[in-house]
């Protein structure tokens, strides 16, 4: 094939496992002919609307088998996949369309009202509603489209950032930096072809697709789409499908075992579970431990595809709280501000280079400059240190790091340990300004349903638990914490 991108991976999968099911949505399943067969068509409807080669296509909606099919056959026309986040308002949408420049939106039925404010807002793109999508598919040709020349190195997906610090900015994946991530994730967590992978977290952030959805399709395995999470369904969902893979990030994991049904859902078909997007509790670990399943976490980022870091299971008990070891074919160090490499223990800043690393960000050149440099090093802004075993734990964001009368002070060591109190369901820490120390923490805790503490109980509980220094000076409860739709919570809210 001169397809050498995503688009051509309908095909390829087709005629190794034409029979076995691809997608499962609202229990209605596809098989990956009839997968094949969809992506061909909806590329020729996507031509029709004048979609060539090098234009954008972006997606708007929850997860459902046209945002798969739609990825597909923008890569089978050598295009480029614009997936958007659904919890985002109308004038920040129209910024990414413009920034873009899509040449068509396709839309779930679900945003039809962030649509129609959307027609004012944006100028050269196409609306087209996913309904009117399909009714045209049913005419179209099933048979496969040209075989489009596609290089691997161009550009495959354009993912925007969350934005937690200003303007999101778009993520340039190429078609060769998924690849290279799947493989990396199929040699940490060997997926099998009969693998049936429960997806529940959006598929516009990258840890769903890139670590979830795009593995197991490789694998010739059944992705489970379920447009919204729901911590009691999902415990529903893994008994129901037999479901033996799942990603989430710490905060869906946290809701799952507070379900009342934590404790007697069947979950006995689970093999593989992982957890990335933000630090993870070690409580929370030794809550899934409890029950006998294999909890992996990771690390990385939009930028690395995102896999960087894996805990693999052998390690899952012994390095308990750690983010692992590099990806097979991906290279991660951890450095001082000159670039010399840290002594275990030592905080530093974490880099990652491999084929997996993005090939920059969109139309910004200047700011692709400031975090990639001439060896393709990236710089992440985020902070870890290694055991002597060069197990790296990540600490913190730098940005988020509170110097309180020079002493460094990383507040995801603060939260981990304002977790392991009963009460705390969520926290977060963050500095706000000092007189006498220039700056002090601050944490904003989320109690349990039912639970009580009083500010003094919880500074209490973390005497003898942190260096008092690292202690916060106040405590404020909230109802919630602002989060963005993978799960970061948005400091920059809270302060």
């Amino acid at each position: 094939m001169r397809n050498q991108g995503l688009g051509s991976w309908p095909l390829r999968r087709a005629r190794m496992s034409p029979r076995r099911v691809a997608l499962v949505h609202d229990d209605v399943p596809c098989t990956y002919t009839e997968l094949n067969e969809r992506v061909n068509r909806l590329a020729r409807v996507l031509a029709g609307y004048g979609v060539a080669h090098g234009d954008r296509v972006a997606y708007l909606g929850p997860n459902h088998p046209a945002f798969v099919e739609t990825l597909f056959a923008t890569g089978a026309l050598g295009a480029t996949f614009v997936p958007l986040n659904t919890r985002l308002a109308a004038p920040e949408l129209a910024y990414i369309l413009a920034d873009s420049g899509a040449r068509l939106l396709v839309w779930d039925p679900r945003a039809a009202s962030t649509v129609e404010a959307l027609l004012s807002m944006v100028d050269g793109a196409q609306f087209v509603g996913r309904e009117a999508m399909e009714a045209a598919m049913t005419a179209a040709d099933p048979s496969s489209v040209d075989d489009e020349p596609v290089d691997e190195h161009e550009t495959c997906l354009i993912l925007y950032t969350s934005g937690t610090t200003g303007r999101p900015k778009g993520v340039m994946l190429t078609h060769a930096n998924i690849a290279w991530n799947s493989v990396n994730l199929l040699l940490d967590v060997d997926l099998a072809g009969d693998e049936v992978t429960l997806v529940s977290a959006p598929m516009f952030h990258v840890a769903a697709l890139n670590q979830t959805v795009l593995p197991t399709f490789l694998k010739g395995g059944t992705s489970v789409l379920v447009p919204a999470f729901d911590p009691a369904g999902t415990l529903d969902l893994i008994e129901k499908h037999r479901v033996t893979f799942l990603f989430g990030v710490p905060a869906m994991f946290q809701a799952i075992a507070a379900a009342p049904r934590f404790d007697s859902a069947d979950l006995s078909s689970v093999r593989s579970m992982i957890c990335g997007g933000a630090p993870v509790p070690e409580p929370m670990i030794a809550t899934y431990q409890r029950r006998g399943l294999i909890f992996m976490q990771g690390y990385g980022m939009t930028e690395s595809a995102p896999g960087a870091l894996f805990l693999r299971a052998d390690d899952s008990v012994t390095k308990i709280g750690s983010a692992g070891t590099p990806a097979f074919f991906t290279d991660v160090k951890v450095v001082r501000p000159d670039g010399a490499p840290v002594d275990p223990g030592e905080p530093g800043e974490v880099l990652i280079q491999g084929p997996n690393v993005m090939a920059g960000y969109w139309d910004r050149p200047a700011e692709t400059a400031e975090v990639l440099d001439a060896d393709g090093w990236l710089r992440t802004g985020d902070v870890a240190v290694l055991d002597e075993d060069g197990y790296a734990y990540i600490r913190d964001r730098i940005k988020d790091l509170i110097i309180s009368g020079g002493e460094n002070i990383y507040p995801a060591e603060v939260e981990d340990a304002l977790y392991a109190h009963p009460a705390v369901a969520e926290c977060a820490v963050i500095g706000v300004p000092d007189e006498k120390w220039g700056e002090v923490g601050r944490a904003i805790v989320v109690l349990r349903p039912g639970a009580t503490a009083e500010p003094a109980d919880l500074l209490a509980f973390l005497d003898g638990r942190i260096a008092r220094y690292k202690i916060p000076k106040s405590v404020v409860f909230a109802d919630a914490l602002p989060r963005t739709a993978s799960g970061k919570v948005v400091k920059r809210l809270l302060r």
